[in-house]
C-alpha cells in the first residue's frame, strides 16, 4: 500500500467524545481568568468565566422563547462578540446553528431560512452596504406590527423570532434582551444531547444552482477544531487573531473551536477584513496566531504602515481558503515572524480541514504542498473508475471519517451523490500524493471557481441570470486573477430583439446575489464552444476569454 495514494492518521491523542458544550464547560473549569473573547472594535475583553455566563444566560433565553433541541436558529452577521455568544449558547441548547453568509441578498437569505426551516434569525442591523434589518423586513413586512418572538410572515412561514444585534426595530428583540439568567434547564437538556447530534448547518453552492446545506455535527467540529489546534501547537498562552469571517468554517471551527477547545484567546481586529486593523490588533494584543486567506497576508504584507508594527510576537497560523503562492508563504515566514506558518486544505463537508502542514516540516513542503492527512482522517486519491491511483499520479482526493458531515440538509440524493456506499466524501478536486505522504491540490474536476477565498459555483450564477427576460443563455466560469486568484466571467446570448448592457446585467445582480457572485468580465456572444454530443465547453471559453483579456494566475506553488 506504501506505493498508493492512499493515507491514515494514525494518532496517539484519542478523539474527543463529547459534546461542543461539555468540552466548553471544561475549559471555563480550567481556565476561569485567561482570556477568551477580544473583539477590537467593540471594546469587549471576556474571561472564560465572564463568557461562560453570557453563553448560558443566552442559551437559556433561546429556551425561554421557546425554542427547542434539534431546531434551527440562523445568524447573519459579520464577526462580533454576540456571534461567539450565539455559537456556543445554541451548542449548549442542542439549537442548530445555521451559518447565513453576511453577503447574501434578499433571494439567497430567503431560500436558506426556508430550505432548513429556521425559527428565529439573530442578525446584525447593518453592515457597510448591507443593511440586513431592511432586507428582513423587505422578505417579512409582517414583523414591524408582530409581537416581538410571534412573527407570522406569509414568505417565511416558519420564522417566529427576529433577535436584532445592535438595535430595537420594531418587531424585533434585541439581542441582550434575550439574556435570561433562568438557567436551571441547561443542565438537564445537555445531559441527554449526543455528540453526534448535528448541531451546525453551513450553506454550499452546488452544480445545481441552489446552495446546499451541509449538516455537520458536535463530533465533526469539535474535533476538527481540536486537532488543528494540536498542530499549530495552541496552549492557554496563544492569542488568535481571526480576521476570516465567522459564517465559514474557517472562522468558526478552525478560529473559535481550535481556541477553546486549548483554553487560547479569540481575537477579532475587526467586523470585516481590514489589513490595517489587523495590524493593529496583531500588534496591539501581542497576538501569536493570524489566520487568513492568501489575499489578505498580501494586504497585510503590502499595506504602506506594514514596517511600523511590531509583529514579533506571531509565530504560527494557517492559510487556507485558496492555493498559496509561494512568494507569500516565504514573505510570511520572513516579514511576519510566522516561522510555524501552517497550510490547511479542506471543504465545510469535512469539517472542514483534511490535510495541513506542521510545524517543522520542511520549507519545500511547507510552501509547496497542502501538507499530509489530519489526524484520525483517511485520504485516497482515485481515478475516473473509483481506482486508488499509485503516489505521484493525479486523481479525485477522497476524504473519509470522522469529520466528514452527516449530509446535505434533506437532501437525500445530493448526499448519495457526495459520499458513497463506504463512506468516502468525494471532493471534486484533482490530487496528488507524494512518496512522503504530502498532497498537492493540481485542479477541480467540479467547475469551481474560487475568488479569493469564496467558493463560487457557476451553475448557480447561471440559474440567477436566467431570469432575466433578455437572457436566452449564459455560461459562467473563472478567469485568473493576480490578486484574487480567479475572476467570475459571464458569456451571455441575448434574446432576438431585446437589448442589453453588461452594466444591466451588474444592475440586475445588485441587491439580489453576493457582489463577489457578479461578474466582472461579461461577453455577449452568438453561440458558445460545444462538443458534437453538445456539451458545452467551459475550458474553450476560459482559454478564449483569458487570452483577450491578457490575464494571468498569481505564480502558485
Amino acid at each position: 500500500m506504501t506505493t498508493l495514494s492512499y493515507s491514515h492518521g494514525a494518532s496517539d491523542v484519542p478523539l474527543l467524545g463529547e459534546t461542543i458544550g461539555v468540552n466548553f464547560d471544561r475549559t471555563v473549569v480550567r481556565f476561569p481568568n485567561r482570556p477568551a473573547l477580544i473583539s477590537c472594535q467593540q471594546g469587549i475583553r471576556w474571561t472564560y468565566r465572564e463568557l461562560a455566563e453570557k453563553v448560558d444566560a443566552f442559551a437559556a433565553g433561546l429556551l425561554a422563547l421557546g425554542l427547542r433541541p434539534g431546531e434551527r436558529v440562523g445568524i447573519w452577521s459579520p464577526n462580533n462578540a454576540e456571534w461567539i455568544v450565539t455559537q456556543f449558547a445554541t451548542a449548549k441548547a442542542g439549537i442548530i446553528l445555521v451559518n447565513i453568509n453576511p453577503a447574501y441578498r434578499l433571494s439567497e437569505l430567503e431560500y436558506a431560512l426556508n430550505k432548513v426551516g429556521c425559527r428565529a434569525l439573530v442578525t446584525a442591523t447593518r453592515f457597510k452596504t448591507s443593511d440586513y434589518m431592511g432586507m428582513v423586513n423587505t422578505l417579512a413586512p409582517e414583523l414591524a406590527r408582530s409581537r416581538p418572538g410571534h412573527l407570522d410572515c406569509a414568505k417565511l412561514p416558519h420564522l417566529r423570532a427576529v433577535i436584532q444585534i445592535g438595535g430595537a426595530d420594531p418587531g424585533a428583540i434585541p439581542f441582550d434582551a434575550v439574556y435570561n439568567n433562568d438557567t436551571s434547564k441547561l443542565a438537564e437538556i445537555g445531559a441527554k444531547l449526543q455528540f453526534d447530534d448535528p448541531i451546525n448547518i453551513q450553506f454550499t453552492s452546488g452544480t445545481t444552482g441552489l446552495p446546499k446545506g451541509a449538516t455537520l455535527t458536535h463530533h465533526n467540529i469539535l474535533n476538527n477544531g481540536f486537532f488543528d489546534g494540536e498542530i499549530m501547537r495552541y496552549t492557554h498562552a496563544d492569542k488568535v487573531c481571526i480576521p476570516v469571517p465567522m459564517y465559514h468554517c474557517f472562522g468558526m471551527v478552525i478560529g473559535a473551536l481550535a481556541c477553546t477547545t486549548h483554553g487560547a484567546a479569540i481575537v477579532f481586529p475587526g467586523e470585516g477584513f481590514d489589513p490595517l486593523a489587523t495590524l493593529q490588533a496583531v500588534a496591539n494584543e501581542r497576538c501569536t496566531s493570524l489566520y487568513g486567506v492568501p489575499t489578505m497576508f498580501i494586504a497585510e504584507l503590502d499595506h504602506p504602515d506594514f514596517a511600523k508594527f511590531d509583529l514579533s510576537s506571531l509565530r504560527t497560523g494557517m492559510m487556507a481558503g485558496a492555493p498559496c503562492p509561494t512568494e507569500v508563504m516565504n514573505r510570511c515566514v520572513r516579514d511576519m515572524n510566522l516561522t510555524e506558518m501552517t497550510i490547511g486544505y479542506g471543504m465545510t463537508e469535512t469539517s472542514p480541514v483534511s490535510t495541513q502542514t506542521a510545524i517543522g516540516d520542511p520549507i519545500e513542503k511547507q510552501t509547496g504542498s497542502v501538507g499530509r492527512v489530519h489526524p484520525h482522517a483517511e485520504i485516497k486519491i482515485v481515478d475516473a473508475e473509483g481506482r486508488i491511483v499509485p503516489r505521484g499520479e493525479r486523481g479525485e482526493l477522497c476524504t473519509r471519517g470522522y469529520c466528514v458531515m452527516l449530509g446535505y440538509w434533506d437532501d437525500p440524493e445530493k448526499t448519495a451523490d457526495a459520499i458513497d456506499k463506504n463512506g468516502w466524501m468525494h471532493t471534486g478536486d484533482l490530487a496528488t500524493m507524494d512518496e512522503d505522504g504530502y498532497f498537492n491540490i493540481v485542479g477541480r474536476i467540479k467547475d469551481m471557481v474560487i475568488r479569493g477565498g469564496e467558493n463560487i459555483y457557476p451553475r448557480e450564477i447561471e440559474e440567477f441570470l436566467y431570469r432575466h427576460p433578455a437572457i436566452q443563455d449564459v455560461q459562467v466560469f473563472g478567469v485568473p486573477d493576480q490578486r484574487f486568484g480567479e475572476e467570475l466571467c459571464a458569456w451571455i446570448k441575448i434574446r432576438a430583439g431585446a437589448d442589453l448592457t453588461s452594466q444591466g446585467v451588474k444592475d440586475f445582480c445588485q441587491g439580489q446575489i453576493a457582489h463577489y457572485k457578479v461578474p466582472r468580465y461579461i461577453k455577449f456572444v452568438d453561440e458558445f464552444p460545444m462538443t458534437v454530443t453538445g456539451k458545452m465547453q467551459k475550458f474553450v471559453m476560459r482559454e478564449q476569454m483569458t487570452a483577450e483579456l491578457g490575464v494571468t494566475a498569481a505564480v502558485t506553488a
